[in-house]
């Protein structure tokens, strides 16, 4: 069985793949003082009972990633592993001005929604940053627009706002808010909803100028389900997108 690791700013999350299917899942939080063993007695609780032939990984956080390969090193040194990396083989062509700044789960997560979707496409990752990643009919990364996540907003708001606190984040029964609650639900889930529109819009309105087929929009991320109930342009929503796109480059890089 596979196991494939997305380490994120925010949460990790890990999927056990037996060939194509996506068996069982987990989210846990990522802790960049974690230490390798840490990270082992974490990771093999949670798949007990599953045999691990192979692993493929990709991390935003370098100081776990660093860990990482220590635990592999130690505990994984036979097993066939995969990290998505500068040199990695993932089939995806960067039209970007610097291709080694962009983050490998952008990279991940453009390999499968091309093969999940075709293109042009645009993936709406929403996690600790909300992230619009964009993909030609050939599965190109054409780059895309980077926003701060909805808990980092919720969290400066309270932070910086003296009369207003972190609130539930469920969708609120009107946009027009009764009380506090009420009103900061509505802004961060309506708000984000509509920033979400707006730039899926314009990223439309610059494919159509290449493209004659208009994009299809994919939600994925820990946080999607607050939004694709009242955003007006995600067609799809894959949450186990990255877990997919990890799959698909270790079968590229196995044969």
């Amino acid at each position: 069985m596979l196991l494939t690791i997305d380490v994120g700013n925010t949460n990790t999350v890990l999927g056990i793949f037996e060939k194509e299917t996506l068996i069982r899942s987990w989210r846990v939080k990522t802790d960049p003082r974690t230490t390798a063993d840490e990270l082992w007695l974490q990771y093999s609780a949670l798949v007990t009972g599953y045999e691990v032939a192979a692993l493929s990984i990709c991390s935003s956080v370098p100081a776990t990633l660093r860990e990482l390969r220590t635990m592999i090193d130690t505990y994984f040194s036979d097993t066939p592993v995969t990290i998505v990396e500068p040199g990695t083989k993932t089939g995806v062509q960067l039209l970007v001005d610097n291709p080694k700044e962009i983050g490998a789960d952008r990279i991940v997560n453009t390999l499968a929604a091309h093969t999940l979707y075709g293109g042009p496409a645009i993936v709406v990752d929403f996690g600790t940053s909300t992230n619009l990643d964009v993909v030609s009919p050939k599965g190109e990364f054409l780059g895309g627009a980077l926003a701060p996540g909805i808990e980092i907003s919720v969290d400066a708001l309270a932070a910086r706002a003296a009369q207003l606190r972190k609130v539930e984040l469920i969708r609120p029964k009107n946009v027009i808010g009764k009380n506090t609650v009420e009103a900061l639900q509505s802004g961060t889930i309506y708000g984000f909803a509509g920033q979400v529109d707006g730039l899926v819009e314009r990223i439309t309105d610059e494919l159509a100028q290449s493209y004659e087929k208009a994009p299809i929009v994919i939600a994925t991320g820990g946080l999607a389900p607050l939004i694709i109930g009242v955003s007006e342009t995600i067609d799809e929503h894959e949450p186990d997108l990255t877990l997919i796109g990890l799959r698909l480059i270790h079968e590229k890089n196995s044969h």
